[in-house]
């Protein structure tokens, strides 16, 4: 499947959902390799989307599943959360629900991308997201980064969430979704030739591509990891009220 097929096929599946589940779908997008701007000529598409259900459903004593998880296949990886699931996680100032919400691919769109906008920036946590990604590239590295050759997107998984950290200490705002957008603004420039043949490799080759070890990056990542991990003992944050997102729930179900 093309990306112009997949613009095509993924709204028609989203429909077909609400029809079944009797939801309504408030936003969906791509998520993954595809929209980080690196993808393999045998990626599969990640589709996450957000949902509610009617207003009556949040009323019921007996608990919900908030989570819809269809057959993963060859061509694609479809899950949805539910919105209230969704405000529980933005709570915590969960990055890959920032993710989705900032992707350069977008299947559908009811406004509620704009209308979360505030909540956002209101709940967005540097020291959580910096946990995430840092924890992201640790294990990364501890899994993937041992051995006599290297798979070749470990590098880019290591990579992409190592230049996120460095985003959220430079500019105190959550990180850009594009790999090239991080790079272009915080990669070293004696770095480049050697990412540049890692995305050319990558993009070009099967998920499964191994190559020899590249010290340089390696010891890009290893350095950033120790500032990253320095960066955040100094952090001290406050409490957030739910407050906010409780008046954006009642608005959005009702």
């Amino acid at each position: 499947m093309t990306q112009n097929e997949m613009n095509i096929l993924v709204p028609e599946k989203l429909s077909e959902i609400e029809r079944t589940m009797g939801i309504t779908v408030l936003y969906a997008a791509e998520s993954g390799s595809r929209a980080w701007g690196f993808e393999s000529t045998d990626s599969d598409f990640d589709v996450r989307f957000i949902y509610k259900r009617p207003k009556s459903e949040y009323l019921r004593l007996n608990e919900t599943r908030d989570v819809i998880e269809l057959p993963i296949n060859d061509t694609w990886d479809v899950t949805g959360w539910d919105l209230a699931k969704a405000l529980r996680l933005l709570h915590k100032s969960n990055p890959t629900l920032f993710e989705w919400l900032s992707s350069p691919i977008c299947y559908r769109d009811t406004g509620f991308s704009e209308r979360i906008q505030p909540l956002l920036a209101e709940y967005f946590s540097p020291s959580r997201m910096l946990y995430h990604y840092l924890s992201m590239c640790r294990n990364n590295i501890r899994n993937y980064l041992q051995g006599e050759t290297v798979n070749l997107k470990r590098y880019l998984y290591s990579l992409r969430p190592v230049l996120a950290c460095l985003w959220v200490i430079e500019y105190d705002e959550p990180p850009p979704m594009k790999f090239s957008v991080l790079a272009e603004k915080l990669l070293p420039e004696n770095l480049r030739p050697s990412v540049n043949y890692l995305l050319s490799e990558k993009m070009k080759s099967s998920e499964k591509s191994e190559i020899q070890h590249m010290n340089d990056i390696e010891t890009f990542i290893n350095e950033s990891v120790i500032r990253v991990k320095a960066y955040i003992e100094t952090l001290h944050e406050p409490q957030r009220s739910w407050d906010s997102l409780n008046r954006f729930f009642l608005q959005e179900i009702s």
